[in-house]
């Protein structure tokens, strides 16, 4: 197989941790994103340990912060000539109470949305430089239970809950994902493939750290006993990104089993997804 420079985002633990270490089982070189440095170099060292593949890297970045996480790719286009597969695995659902970042935007759009948007965006340079570049967004089967979007209220501070946030910035990623798609096809670009994927749902931390509320927070405890487990939510990641058979698919909505499955399109239009690919160039814009 050949050898490709693969990017994971949110790799320190759950479905990103198990997806690099998948890949470096292959021979891949990775380079995995976290918060935490000293976190992310032990998890280095115990996927290299793990794999015999001591080609791991790792890039630091607060993915709430998009100044920061400009600066982390430009750190990563100064170090690397070309990138073959970009995940943008991390995400979050917060907490009951509405929170903005540093910057001023809603957190759950910030790291499930606009983090993701920007990356993409400023990666294309290094994209563009491999053979046949793969994007690879991680959403989720919750973007279905959001609700209608409110197009007057992007960033929730009329109508917050975590669990609407969270649907919502996972819908709008599937969204943005296939615009991309669409104009990389309208220019002529058919190297390119960019896709989504449900992982499942899967025993991690994720959800466990932030107040949801009692209700909430006992439902998520108890779920965790029959959900699956990081291993298994990294499959269709890990196939998405080395596949032969998915060199040529893209724009597509897959399920955690690997099949393309069929998206919730009850509120998607032409106009509605513009609208959300316009609305994030613009918070993008600046940096």
């Amino acid at each position: 197989m050949e050898k490709k420079i693969i990017f994971i985002t949110g790799a320190n633990r759950g479905i990103g941790k198990e997806t690099a270490t998948g890949l470096a089982k292959q021979g891949h070189h990775l380079v995995l994103h976290g918060r935490n440095k000293a976190l992310l170099q032990d998890v280095s060292e115990e996927i290299k340990t793990a794999t015999g593949n001591n080609e791991v890297d790792i890039i630091m970045a607060d993915l709430y912060s998009l100044a920061d996480v400009k600066r982390m790719t430009d750190a990563f286009k100064s170090r690397y000539e070309r990138l073959d597969v970009l995940i943008n695995n991390a995400g979050a659902m917060l907490g009951r109470h509405r929170e903005v970042t540093s910057e001023g935007y809603e957190k759950t759009m910030t790291i499930n949305l606009f983090a993701p948007f920007l990356i993409m965006h400023a990666m294309k340079p290094v994209l563009l430089k491999s053979d046949s570049p793969r994007i690879i967004n991680v959403s989720s089967a919750m973007h279905r239970y959001g609700g209608r979007p409110d197009f007057n209220d992007f960033q929730f501070e009329k109508n917050y809950s975590p669990m609407r946030a969270y649907s919502l910035s996972k819908l709008y990623l599937i969204w943005v994902t296939r615009h991309l798609d669409s104009q990389l096809k309208m220019r002529g670009v058919d190297n390119v493939t960019v896709n989504t994927l449900h992982p499942g749902a899967v025993a991690t931390n994720f959800a466990q750290d932030a107040d949801k509320g009692f209700m909430i927070n006992q439902i998520y405890k108890f779920a965790l006993r029959f959900m699956d487990k990081p291993v298994d939510g990294a499959k269709t990641s890990i196939y998405l990104a080395t596949s032969p058979d998915v060199k040529n698919v893209s724009g597509a909505y897959f399920s955690k089993k690997g099949k393309i499955e069929k998206a919730n399109d009850r509120y998607w239009s032409p106009e509605n997804e513009k609208l959300i690919w316009d609305y994030c160039s613009g918070i993008i814009k600046k940096y």
